[in-house]
């Protein structure tokens, strides 16, 4: 019988596991260790507390370690795990207050360890005012550096960096993002990233730079050790306040390469649908955790806040003697920009052919709402399907109109592989204010069903 449940890390998915647990099994002993003194915070509003849309940060607080305590949850804060000892069943946790190591023993482990910020070669790194962000301290020194400023370097194209970029622009910074690729936002196919990069710069002309094939090779610094510019590899040289190092994350498992868990993309924890690891009394969740893509059917590596929470409620009801299975995601993000959605669900057209399909797409512009609805806007998708089995493989969106709805619309169409002439002739609901007489969707079903069979 399950005694006692150890969970490592405090982010999304490690205390939704804790909370899920507790609410399953009222007697069962659960104690959660975590590096960081704030714990189960939603890290993915941090570029608008950043931004001033979110004034306070508490707010980004769901429960605080006085909150689980009600629940009889033992929550250990500013404590590290460094190994993981399966044959012993223990895991060695760092005090990071005393330094102090100390051994704890589980029944069945839970790591929830999350991911954590590449961090690039780049000469004088170390320079004050070079940020990441993944934690609400990182947010709070950020928005106190932009609060001081007037310029700053993005250094990565990817959706943070588009937030954040919009958060600076709100408080009238002149900002120069750097992406090492021909694009950004590598996920989206290339027309799409173009099409992106001009909104934002026509948004704001003369106020944001969006460099794409070109890195930073060197950070300069003032007499106070604090950078003031950075040096690209065609030798331009930027000057700027800050820096914040947009390059990515990845799995936060460093400490269980020499534990017997089997690792799998990128480091990641492998895991089977019911968030089980290689040892039968070990589970992961959250973005530590590879991911089953259910389009490609090949597994791939997604963080994200969303699928964290999922898999740490499903875990618990596993733990718990339950039967739930996460079977899979569809690599769905959305973002924005201002007033401009950007989102992307399944597979692109390259992503496509790459993984052997034989792609066909259409692209549609079109208002969301009749067009002679005074508050109608502009939304651009790209619908993706395969040749041979008529069935969606994903879906682009971006524009000032509700993407979102569009999106949202397909996921179920691709988990049930629901074909084009089914899906295209969908009784979506029709009203003016809501949407044209046929829908955009439906539109771009209709042009690829027409492209296969023509």
């Amino acid at each position: 019988m399950t005694e006692k449940v150890v969970i490592i890390g405090g982010g999304a998915a490690g205390p939704k596991t804790a909370a899920k647990l507790r609410r399953e099994n009222a007697e069962i002993k659960i104690d959660l260790y975590t590096q960081e003194d704030i714990i189960s915070y939603s890290a993915c509003g941090l570029p608008y507390f950043i931004g001033n849309i979110i004034q306070d940060y508490t707010t980004l607080i769901l429960r605080t370690p006085e909150d689980f305590k009600k629940q009889n949850i033992n929550i250990h804060i500013k404590s590290k795990c460094i190994k993981v000892n399966t044959e012993e069943q223990t895991v060695l946790i760092e005090d990071l207050i005393s330094n102090n190591r100390y051994e704890v023993n589980y029944d069945i482990l839970v790591i929830a360890t999350g991911a954590i910020p590449i961090i690039p070669e780049i000469k004088n790194i170390g320079l004050k005012n070079v940020f990441t962000l993944r934690t609400i301290k990182d947010g709070i020194k950020i928005k106190e550096k932009m609060l001081q400023s007037k310029q700053a370097v993005l250094i990565g194209g990817g959706y943070i960096s588009i937030e954040l970029l919009e958060a600076f622009v709100q408080n009238n910074l002149k900002v120069t993002l750097l992406e090492k690729n021909n694009q950004i936002l590598n996920m989206f196919d290339e027309d799409f990233a173009q099409r992106i990069t001009d909104y934002i710069i026509g948004k704001n002309p003369g106020q944001v730079s969006i460099l794409t094939g070109e890195e930073a090779v060197e950070f300069k610094g003032n007499e106070n050790g604090e950078v003031i510019s950075v040096v690209t590899s065609t030798g331009k040289e930027i000057e700027t306040d800050f820096v914040i190092l947009g390059t990515g994350v990845r799995p936060n498992t460093d400490f269980l390469l020499d534990s017997g868990i089997k690792l799998g993309i990128k480091n990641s924890i492998k895991v089977g649908n019911t968030l089980k690891t290689s040892i039968n009394n070990i589970y992961a969740t959250g973005d530590c955790t590879d991911n089953f893509n259910l389009v490609t059917n090949k597994y791939t590596w997604v963080p994200m806040g969303s699928t964290a929470n999922k898999e740490g409620r499903c875990a618990a009801i596993n733990i718990a003697g339950g039967n739930c299975h996460f079977d899979g995601i569809l690599n769905s993000t959305i973002t924005k920009y201002f007033d401009y959605t950007i989102s992307i669900i399944g597979i692109s057209y390259k992503e496509a052919i790459e993984y052997g399909f034989q792609p066909e797409f259409a692209i549609v512009t079109k208002r969301d709402k009749a067009g002679y609805m005074p508050n109608s806007g502009m939304m651009t998708l790209k619908l993706i399907a395969d040749k041979n089995t008529h069935t969606i493989l994903g879906i682009q969106g971006i524009g000032e109109g509700d993407v979102n709805k569009r999106i949202n619309t397909v996921i179920p169409a691709i988990l049930s592989k629901t074909r084009l002439e089914t899906f295209m002739n969908l009784d979506l609901p029709y009203s003016p204010p809501y949407s044209p007489a046929i829908d955009p969707v439906l539109n771009a079903a209709q042009i690829i069903y027409q492209k296969i069979n023509s």
